[in-house]
């Protein structure tokens, strides 16, 4: 890249209003605020980021496009930009498989790979983008003086979401086990003679069974599509998928914790009963 850099962000949510903001300091963020909500707009005026209102006016004003949704409706952004002729570089940073990127990568001239690694952007050492693509090198020194990290991984459209499909395969599947192993458990009468069993031999799934429902539970909703990505990607090397769309249908089980409160396990194991 050349000259002054004005990035355009799809969408500030709690991850991508961080990602806007590591960039800020180095070039000019927008964002299209039409018809989003006062809290994305507040979240998005804290991260220095500036509303041009429409899609089509960000398209026209950027000179990259990076997008950061939910993985299930990464296809329908790509080609909403595509669709209004865009012709700078586009950066997918969203939870999809490999060949999903490639999809993607196919409807752009300039496609970088990104996959994100970790929670929102708040302290340095944390939360890790990988990036893969002929300008992953360029859009990674956007990044510079932040507290993002930014690793660039050998390969085109593909290799960065490989590696977070990877990542997330272990971190987000044994989280939906876990729940699942604590609902069968009871559902059978043996929830408190299991939990016996491991505060002999497994203290830390006491803890962790405890923890997750505050951590997984607001977010299933958005970890049901990102599952059947992970899937995709196993199956597409010819490995067994049924792990993690078992774990797409735990969270789907647990949708509608959306917008709980720092629900409880009792909270979690109702919802996974119930269905």
């Amino acid at each position: 890249m050349t000259g002054a850099t004005t990035i355009g962000l799809l969408h500030p949510g709690a991850m991508g209003a961080t990602i806007g903001s590591s960039m800020a300091s180095n070039a000019t963020v927008l964002w299209a605020g039409e018809h989003r909500s006062q809290l994305t707009a507040d979240r998005a005026a804290g991260a220095g980021l500036i509303d041009v209102g429409s899609l089509s006016e960000l398209v026209g004003r950027a000179t990259l496009i990076v997008s950061v949704c939910p993985p299930g409706e990464a296809t329908a952004v790509a080609r909403s930009v595509a669709e209004l002729g865009f012709t700078g570089i586009y950066v997918d940073a969203n939870a999809v498989s490999p060949s999903t990127a490639r999809e993607i990568a196919a409807v752009f001239d300039d496609f970088v790979d990104g996959g994100i690694v970790g929670p929102p952007v708040r302290t340095a050492g944390t939360t890790r983008l990988y990036l893969s693509g002929p300008s992953a090198g360029d859009v990674a020194r956007l990044f510079d003086g932040s507290s993002l990290e930014v690793r660039v991984v050998d390969g085109g459209a593909g290799a960065a979401s490989a590696v977070k499909m990877s990542f997330a395969a272990w971190t987000k599947g044994t989280s939906a086990l876990l729940l699942a192993i604590n609902a069968l458990a009871d559902a059978e009468g043996v929830g408190d003679d299991l939990r016996g069993e491991w505060a002999t031999s497994m203290p830390d799934l006491i803890a962790r069974s405890h923890a997750l429902p505050a951590g997984v539970g607001p977010k299933a909703w958005r970890f049901e599509p990102e599952m059947h990505e992970i899937a995709d990607t196993f199956a597409a090397v010819g490995l067994p998928d049924g792990f993690h769309r078992a774990a797409a249908d735990v969270y789907r089980r647990l949708a509608e914790l959306k917008d709980a409160d720092q629900p409880m396990l009792d909270d979690v194991l109702r919802l996974l009963e119930r269905d």
